[in-house]
């Protein structure tokens, strides 16, 4: 069976090596094991699990909640509910932020003194409203 040792499976991913030990440190990715070389061996389908895992991320999914797809998704033979109440749920939460932040500001006054731009510069409470 063909392997990838590391630097090939970053280069095939678009990721670079750090990643991979990233993902394998937070338990998305398996340990490889090693060649008598002591290089890492991984299996070429680990480039799909890589890519999905950077699509999630791009997405705006956490971590943790790329691991839950990825769990709901070792039983192919699975109920696809799950998945997606996961994601109404991911967007659920993120419209109620997008919400609160627009809700602090009405499009009055100068950008300057945006209380949206302060919040995002600041994380913090802005002081002034519009």
């Amino acid at each position: 069976m063909e392997t990838l040792r590391s630097g090939e499976l970053a280069r095939q991913a678009g990721v670079n090596v750090e990643t991979l030990r990233y993902y394998e440190r937070k338990g998305l990715l398996a340990v490889p094991p090693r060649q008598q070389s002591g290089q890492r061996s991984y299996p070429p389908e680990t480039v799909d699990l890589i890519r999905f895992i950077k699509r999630a991320q791009a997405l705006g999914l956490s971590l943790k909640e790329v691991r839950e797809l990825l769990e709901l998704g070792v039983e192919a033979d699975a109920e696809s509910e799950p998945v997606r109440e996961l994601l109404e749920a991911k967007l659920s939460e993120v419209e109620g932020k997008l919400r609160d932040l627009l809700g602090r500001c009405d499009g009055c006054g100068a950008v300057g003194s945006c209380p949206i731009l302060h919040f995002l510069k600041h994380l913090e409470d802005p002081e002034s409203a519009c």
